[in-house]
Formats: C-alpha cells, structure tokens, sequence
C-alpha cells in the first residue's frame, strides 16, 4: 500500500500510540484525521503535524456516544471524499485482581472504550471502506487471545473487540482489510498510568516500571506502518507473542504460569 494521500481517520489520536501513528503517518504523506476528546489536544497534535508540511485536520470525539462517531465520520468523508483507513488505537487499562475491587462500575467504560467504540467508529466508516477496499486496524493486544492477570475486565473486553473484527472479517470475505496488532506492553505511553486500579480510579504514576518485556514506542509505530504497507492481517510485538497460540493449545498450565510471571515482573 503507497500511503500518499490516503485518507487515515485515527482513534485515540491524542496520546500514546495514536498520536505517534498520526504524526508518522503524515510525514509519510497520509491524509490524517485525529479523532479524541480534548480539542486543545487535537489543536496541539494538528499544528505538529502542519509544520512538519502534514495535512490533516482534528474532529472531537467522543467514541462512546454513536452520534460522535457518525459525525467523526461524515466530516472525513466532506473533507477528503473517502476513508482508506480506519485505525482504532482508543483503549483504556485495568491493573487489579478482581476481588479486590471495591466499585466494578469502571468495566463498562472498559467496554465502552475498548469495543462499543470500536463498534460505533466501523459501523459508520464500513461504507467508505468497502467503496476504496481501504484496511481496519485494531490496537489490540495479547490479552484479546488469553486472559491476563490483574486485567480481566481488559481482557474481556479486548476478547469482544477480537471476536466482533473476525467475524467482520469472514462476512465481508475480502471487501475490507484487516490488520490486528497483538501489542504487548509498549513504553512511552500512558495506558498504564490512565489504567483503572482496584478503587476504580485511574492509578496514576506509580512505582511500577516497565521491565525488558516492554517494547520502545517508536519501534512499536514503524513495525505497525510497516505492517499496513505490507497489507498484513496480524503482527505481534514483541514477535514472541506469536506462540502464545500454540502454548495456549498445548501447554495452557505453562503458559499461564509464565503470564502471571510476567505480569507480576511488572
């Protein structure tokens, strides 16, 4: 895929991987379109972008509220024409073992965030995708294959988001690409410290740090361009990540003595 002038509408496009997408997007020529919360955000990452020569522009959003994704929508389709692709990198974390949780009111904004969004955001763009046969790139993460430790409600609602694209996917039979990236903690972002903890309140800065598991950002952004260039359907990073599949299916007891391991480890 030549990414010069496509079109890119981008979710949580404010912070973290979002944002880095963005702006690496439109030096490679993109047509980028910053969907967040926050206008002095979006203003802030726009003005970034168009003195580097980038065109884009921002649309507030609120991806939770289906009317604020339709309108994400129509005002990329008034500006450019079209939607080449649709990049859902909006998410939000948890770190607390269930039953310490005191209030379990914050797993519906996990669910909100992490899939009725995404839900929101595809149903209005599938039109527009399917007409220029563009891509739908997931966020996702190893969590969406296996369940992890301290992250149920994450877990389960990265699980949905999975289980709705893939079967997406097989309904359209080719009309639509699909690329998802199995993501495993990634440095430089602030999912961990936006994440919910066991009060339902964001955690936070803490005095958890990433160990050697966790991956530099700017690797993460140009193995997931490199990955849309190349038009493939799924990458994992760290590469390891692949064998969780097979571990799963064969040595589940193991594998689920080394996830808690690692989470632990962070």
């Amino acid at each position: 895929m030549d990414l010069v002038d496509k079109v890119c509408v981008i979710t949580g496009a404010s912070s973290g991987i979002g944002k880095s997408l963005a702006i690496k997007l439109s030096l490679k020529g993109a047509k980028v379109v910053l969907a967040a919360r926050r206008n002095s955000k979006l203003e802030e990452i726009r003005n970034a972008i168009e003195r580097e020569g980038g065109n884009c522009f921002g649309v507030k959003t609120d991806i939770t509220k289906n009317l604020e994704c339709k309108n994400l929508i129509d005002e990329t389709i008034n500006r450019y024409k079209k939607i080449d692709i649709l990049i859902l990198a909006a998410g939000v974390s948890m770190w607390s073992p269930f039953e310490e949780i005191s209030d379990i009111s914050f797993f519906e904004d996990l669910m909100a965030t992490n899939y009725t969004g995404a839900v929101h955001c595809v149903h209005a763009a599938l039109p527009s995708l399917i007409s220029t046969n563009g891509m739908i790139v997931s966020c996702s993460t190893a969590q969406a294959i296996v369940g992890f430790t301290n992250h149920s409600g994450y877990a389960a609602s990265k699980h949905a988001l999975h289980g709705f694209l893939d079967t997406l996917e097989m309904e359209l039979n080719g009309k639509v690409k699909f690329l998802e990236t199995c993501l495993g903690w990634i440095k430089g972002t602030n999912m961990r410290s936006n994440a919910f903890g066991p009060n339902g309140k964001k955690m936070g800065k803490t005095k958890r740090e990433h160990s050697s598991n966790s991956i530099d950002l700017d690797v993460c952004i140009e193995k997931i361009i490199s990955a849309i260039v190349d038009e493939k359907e799924k990458i994992y990073i760290p590469w390891k990540l692949k064998l969780i599949p097979f571990l799963d299916l064969f040595f589940g007891k193991f594998l689920r003595k080394k996830i808690n391991k690692a989470v632990y480890s962070e």
